[in-house]
Parts: structure tokens; C-alpha cells; sequence
């Protein structure tokens, strides 16, 4: 996935009502930029952070500044990483129409955000992406975003209390019940990242929903990120700890 245009550096002053961040541009003007990240950001947003900003081309934009890449070191060297929360997708339609990922790969057709799951208040839920093939049954798969490494080369998910991502899993063990395949598939915005590892102690409800899902026979996959200030694309895969 390449970024639109050409990335602006700036230094972060402080990320504030999860969506906002200040920055100072390196000519000294400051600026607010959206950050379409929900979540903690546990060790992504120290004041003084180099961080890099896309451009929306858009005039009538409110905000026209984004937060994608920050540097960071896990403690190993410093490293970008990616923010963005919107990019995982966009990253693995890449890679699933080119074939990267072995166990997705060979299917005719692929459709992104199809309706399934429970209707829960008028509500359901849309699948990331439905793989499908004549001859093979069908295959979910949810993408979730990874952002978060406490110990060196260890990504974990998720960073704060996910209930929607709880459900999701029961959602994917429902339709492995139908007979179809389904897959959870990490996505690490952290190219050092070595292995995967479910953060149980921030939410333990995602960590049984994900224990469930297994059981039922969810597939789980993690994949590191190569991010420059060009593009991000898939990585490698990475083993996932018990």
C-alpha cells in the first residue's frame, strides 16, 4: 500500500481525545492532525516523537493533516511504525490479490466487508473479507490491526478493551459451525517483530473469546509490516504464543 503523496515530518506535542494530536511542522508551525486510532497507543505517543503526517488533497476537510508512521525503539533501534488502524485492510487486500499469504491463497473470488454473523438490534456485523471457490468452502477472515510490543520483538493485541473484537471471534467460530473456514489475521504495523502474543492482562474477555474461537477450530495467523515512508506492505509471518 503506498501512502498518496509524499509524507510531511513533524514532532508529536501530545495526543489528546484519542482522535487528535498536536504537532509542530519543521518550520515551526504547529498544527492538529486526526489520528484514525482508537485505541491506547501504549508507547506511541512520547512527546518529542518524530512522527510523519499524510496530506488530504481534500479543501473542505476540517483536518487536513494525518498521523501515519511514527519512530520508535522497542529496544532494539529505532524503528517506524505504523498508527493508521485503517491500513491493515487495504495492506492484505494487496497481498490476498497477489497470492502472499499461502493459507488464503488460491480462491476466485474475494469480497471485502460482506454482511454475516448475528443480528443483534437491527445490527450485524461485516467480515473484513469472504474468500470463495467452487471447489473449496468458504473462508472469513477478520483483520485486526497490532501496534502494541511491551517486550522486544513481541507484538500483542489488542492495546485497550476490545468488546467488538470479542464478538467478532464468536462470530468466526459460528460460521466454522456452518462448515466454512474462518481466519483471524494479525496485521503488525512493527517490522522487528519476531513473534505474537494475545496482551490477556489488558482484556481477558478477548483473550477467552479468543480461546473459544480456537476450539472451534478459527484459524489464527500474525504477519509483520515492512514500512517505509513510501508504502507499507506485508512482511513475514510470525508464531503466535500459546
Amino acid at each position: 500500500m503506498r501512502f498518496a503523496g509524499e509524507l510531511v515530518p513533524a514532532t508529536l506535542i501530545r495526543r489528546y481525545k484519542r482522535f487528535l494530536a498536536d504537532v509542530e511542522l519543521t518550520d515551526g508551525t504547529i498544527i492538529t492532525a486526526h489520528v484514525a486510532n482508537p485505541g491506547a497507543m501504549t508507547g506511541l505517543q512520547t512527546e518529542g516523537a518524530r512522527v510523519w503526517l499524510s496530506k488530504s488533497p481534500s479543501l473542505t476537510r476540517k483536518l487536513p493533516y494525518s498521523w501515519e508512521l511514527v519512530e520508535v525503539d522497542f529496544g532494539r533501534a529505532q524503528e517506524l511504525v505504523g498508527v493508521n488502524t485503517m491500513h491493515p485492510n487495504p495492506i492484505v487486500a494487496e497481498a490476498l490479490a497477489a497470492g502472499v499469504i499461502p493459507e488464503l491463497a488460491g480462491y476466485a473470488t474475494i469480497r471485502r466487508e460482506v454482511k454475516y454473523g448475528r443480528i443483534i438490534n437491527g445490527k450485524g456485523s461485516r467480515v473484513d473479507f469472504l474468500l470463495e471457490d467452487p471447489a473449496k468452502p468458504l473462508c472469513y477472515v477478520e483483520v485486526k490491526n497490532v501496534h502494541l510490543m511491551r517486550r522486544p520483538g513481541v507484538a500483542e493485541f489488542p492495546d485497550s478493551v476490545t468488546a467488538r473484537g470479542a464478538k467478532h471471534l464468536d462470530e468466526l467460530a459460528e460460521m466454522v459451525a456452518t462448515g466454512a473456514r474462518a481466519v483471524m489475521l494479525f496485521v503488525i504495523q512493527i517490522g522487528s517483530a519476531s513473534s505474537f502474543a494475545l496482551a490477556r492482562d489488558i482484556d481477558p474477555a478477548y483473550g477467552r473469546a479468543f480461546d473459544r474461537a480456537r476450539a472451534a477450530g478459527v484459524e489464527a495467523l500474525a504477519w509483520t509490516c515492512k514500512l517505509t515512508e513510501q508504502d507499507i506492505v506485508l512482511g513475514q509471518p510470525v508464531p503466535i504464543e500459546p
